[in-house]
Order: structure tokens, then C-alpha cells, then sequence
């Protein structure tokens, strides 16, 4: 690369040598006479190709590496039909993948100046405006993802990037100067871009400048926050959250005992308000796995992971509620008997709930809780309170149930119960027929009361005098004469 930089600047040297006719080069020769013993200076090669043959020794390893990076800060637009075909493009991308390979091989520190120029370098590729018309549909999951043509040259930008951030020869604290809060928080709005590839790019270098970057910390946990918090309570849409997710499912999991009260609040704030959009099923399994890492880590966390549950627990959406049992269920496997208990009741009323569920598969997978030995065992430890909560529940299948698939499985339930405590299930049992009696009375109360009311409406009509005076049609309205 040295030889093709040096190869540009002798093959620009004459044509800057003639275009100006008052340049020192052309000037010189006259001011030194025309008699012979003069003619042999200027037969020596001219000032400029002196200069180009010592540039070798005069050019330093730094001012090669600058005049790449300024190749590398003109941007193109890939819109337009030439795109990836013309040579100045090209030019472009060779130069970046040489400075590719000069991070990857560097052997020496990079100066200062060579870190800024990187930094504003990528500043300059990456942070881009992205297109109206790509950001202003609302994203679902049936759409086609996006593939930015530029990701041409963004590829190996992003791939410099990540080599800058991991190569050990970049001094931390000067990098920090330049890579600055600015420059990070302008890194996670790329999360939005609507390119898979970019947005994995991203989430590599995110995890490697979180790791180096260590002062950055605090403020790119508040950053991703706020994403959340905007993508949660105002915008309800947002393409880079599985990912921003998943890096921090490997942050969590280092977090150190006991947790701080800053992490706690992460996961209350930010983290558990994540379900209530309704596009929680595609960053679902990323946001379990992040919590159930803070339960790992300080397993008392259950109850305020199960209240968040039950506070955005779905009404309408039956999709949205089998994947909220689904992760119930994972989040009840690290529970322990203590934390359990202060939850157990609001909980299985939910359960109970979700049993009479009119949807089948919501009642079935509600009903697949009793698979879990973890759960089923802290169920049976604590049947006094939970069988009476569930056991309405259990018979309402039983009797009014329409599917026969959640009928059966009703009734394997109840025999697990039966098999546990006969005694208590009959007591449940007793319980449920008086309340049904009761219920059944007071249905038939309202039933007479309604009857009593509708004869005594068909003996009493209504009366005129309740309603609007109307004037008659045939008397016009006049106006009071002006006196």
C-alpha cells in the first residue's frame, strides 16, 4: 500500500508541475542564467521527483496511515445506479480492508493522532440518518428484513472497528478521549438500523467496548435504559432490542454479589416493563434469560420478578399469555420455598384464571404447570392454601369445558390432588357445591326481581307528561314584533 500511495503522488507531480505557470518548480531554472555551465541542473530530475524518490525515508509510518483514513472519510451513495461498480468505491473498499490488516498486524502503539483520525473515521461511515421510508412503516414480524445496500463498505468498517476495540496496541485512556459518551450513545441509536447484519456487527463491538471501556460502563447501562424506556412508554417499536437483550445477558451474568441497588433497579425499571409491548414475543427468550440471571444471582428476586409478571400479565391476547406461562414457568423453577410462599396467592389466582380460559391451548398449557417435579413440589407443600384457590377452577372444566383435550387433562389434575390429600379435596369439593348453591340462589332472585319489574312496565305505559312539549305542525313560529 506504501507503493501505491507513493505510485499516486508521482503520477499527480507533473500534472501540478505544468498547471501552474507561476509555481516555484518553473520559476527557478531561469533565475539561474543560460550559459552551459548552468544546463546540467537542469538536467537533473526536477524538485518534485526529488521529493517523491526520498519520500520513502521522509514519509513516517503515521502519515501513511492518515492519508488512508482520509481516503476511507468520503462517503458515497449507494442509492444511486453505479453503486458498488464504480472505481472510486472500489478504491474505497481496498483501502479499507489494507487498513484492516495494518490494525489486525500492528505491532507498535497507534499515536494519538492515528486513534483520532480512526475515531472520526468511523464517526463519518456509521453514523448516518436512516431512510424515511424505511423508518416510517411500523416493522412487524411477517415483514421482509432490510438489507442496506452500503453494507458494502459498512461491513469492514464495522470489522475495523472491532479490530480497533480488541487490538492491544490502542492505548485505552487516549481512545477514551475520542470514543467519549457522544460517540457511544450515537453507537446504540445504529441498534435501530432495519439490516439483521448491521445490527449483529453492533452487538459483537457493543459487548468488546463494554468489556475494555471500563469508566463507559455506568453510562452505557443508563443509555440502553433509556432505549428502553422511550421504546416501552412512547414509541412501541424498536428493531435492536433482542440484540441490546442478548449483550446484556452476558453483562448480568458478571455482575458481582451481593447485587447493587443500581442493578436491582435495572431489572425493575427496565427490564420487566419489556413485557407489557405487544411485540414481546420476539425479544422474549433474550429478556428471559436476562432475568433469570439476576434470579441466579440473588435468588430473593423471584417475588419482584413474579409481581412484574402479573402486573403486564395479558387480558386479550392469547398468544401473548402462553408465552408468559411459558416463562413463568422457567422463573418458578429457581424459586425457593420462602420466596414462593409470599407470592403463591396472588399467583394461582391468576393460574385459576388462566385454567377457564376459553382458549384451549391458553387453559393446556396453564394445566401443564403440574408437569414441572419443582413446581408440583411446592405445590403439594402447600396445597392447604392453593387447592382452595384452584379448585372452582378444576370444576368449571370439568362440567362446562368445551375441549375435550382440556377436559382430560383437567381431571389427571384433580386426581393429583385427590392422590395427595383426599380429605382437603373433599372439603374444596363440599365448599364449591355450597357456593354453587348460593350462586344459584341469588341467580334466581335476579331472575324474579327482572320478571317483577318488566309486568309492572307493561301495566304502567309511559306518560306524556315526561316527555318534550312538541308544537304543533300546522301553527308556524313567529317572532315577537319589535316595539
Amino acid at each position: 500500500m506504501w507503493k501505491q500511495f507513493l505510485g499516486k503522488i508521482s503520477r499527480k507531480s507533473p500534472k501540478s508541475g505544468s498547471g501552474g505557470g507561476g509555481s516555484p518548480p518553473q520559476k527557478s531554472p531561469p533565475s539561474r542564467g543560460a550559459n552551459g555551465a548552468e544546463a546540467e541542473p537542469r538536467a537533473s530530475p526536477p524538485p518534485l521527483a526529488s521529493a517523491v524518490a526520498a519520500a520513502p525515508g521522509a514519509e513516517t509510518r503515521e502519515d501513511v496511515f492518515l492519508r488512508k483514513l482520509n481516503v476511507c472519510c468520503v462517503v458515497f451513495d449507494f442509492a444511486v445506479e453505479r453503486g458498488r461498480d464504480s472505481p472510486e468505491v472500489e478504491r474505497k473498499r481496498q483501502v479499507l480492508v489494507s487498513l484492516v490488516d495494518c490494525v489486525s498486524a500492528a505491532e507498535e502503539p497507534l499515536t494519538e493522532a492515528m486513534i483520532s483520525a480512526c475515531v472520526r473515521m468511523f464517526a463519518i461511515n456509521l453514523f448516518r440518518v436512516f431512510p424515511p421510508k424505511i423508518r416510517s412503516g411500523g416493522a412487524t414480524d411477517e415483514d421482509e428484513p432490510f438489507f442496506d445496500p452500503s453494507w458494502y463498505h459498512l461491513q469492514v468498517v464495522y470489522e475495523m472497528l472491532l479490530r480497533f476495540v480488541m487490538s492491544p496496541v490502542v492505548d485505552v485512556k487516549v481512545a477514551r478521549k475520542y470514543m467519549d459518551n457522544s460517540f457511544i450513545s450515537r453507537l446504540l441509536d445504529l441498534f435501530d438500523s432495519d439490516d439483521p447484519r448491521e445490527r449483529e456487527c453492533l452487538k459483537t463491538v457493543l459487548h468488546r467496548v463494554y468489556g475494555k471501556f471500563m469508566g463507559n460502563r455506568p453510562f452505557i447501562r443508563k443509555a440502553v435504559s433509556n432505549i428502553f424506556y422511550r421504546f416501552v412508554f412512547e414509541t412501541d417499536h424498536h428493531n435492536g432490542i433482542a440484540e441490546l437483550l442478548e449483550v446484556f445477558g452476558s453483562v448480568i451474568s458478571g455482575f458481582a454479589k451481593p447485587l447493587k441497588e443500581e442493578h436491582k433497579l435495572f431489572l425493575w425499571k427496565a427490564l420487566i416493563p419489556l413485557h407489557k409491548p405487544k411485540t414481546v414475543g420476539v425479544y422474549l427468550p433474550q429478556l428471559t434469560y436476562c432475568i433469570t440471571q439476576y434470579i441466579e444471582k440473588e435468588p430473593k428476586l423471584t417475588g419482584t420478578v413474579i409481581r412484574g409478571l402479573l402486573k403486564y400479565w395479558p387480558v386479550t391476547n392469547s398468544q401473548k399469555e402462553m408465552m408468559f406461562l411459558g416463562e413463568l414457568e422457567e422463573v418458578l423453577e429457581l424459586t425457593e420455598m420462602a420466596d414462593f410462599q409470599k407470592c403463591m396467592v396472588p399467583l394461582f389466582r391468576r393460574i385459576a384464571q388462566c385454567l377457564n380460559s376459553s382458549h384451549f391451548q391458553v387453559a393446556e398449557r396453564a394445566l401443564f404447570l403440574w408437569n414441572n417435579e419443582h413446581l408440583f413440589a411446592l405445590i403439594s407443600q402447600n396445597r392447604q392454601v392453593i387447592l382452595p384457590i384452584i379448585y372452582p377452577a378444576l370444576e368449571r372444566n370439568t362440567r362446562w369445558h368445551w375441549n375435550q383435550s382440556v377436559l382430560n387433562v383437567t381431571m389427571n389434575v384433580r386426581k393429583m390432588f385427590f392422590d395427595m390429600d383426599e380429605r382437603l379435596l373433599l372439603a374444596c369439593q363440599t365448599n364449591f357445591q355450597e357456593e354453587e348453591k348460593k350462586r344459584a340462589a341469588s341467580e334466581e332472585r335476579r331472575r324474579l326481581v327482572w320478571e317483577h319489574l318488566e309486568r309492572n312496565a307493561a301495566f304502567h305505559p309511559v306518560t306524556g307528561d315526561i316527555g318534550f312539549a312538541v308544537p304543533p305542525t300546522s301553527a308556524p313560529l313567529v317572532a315577537p314584533a319589535m316595539t
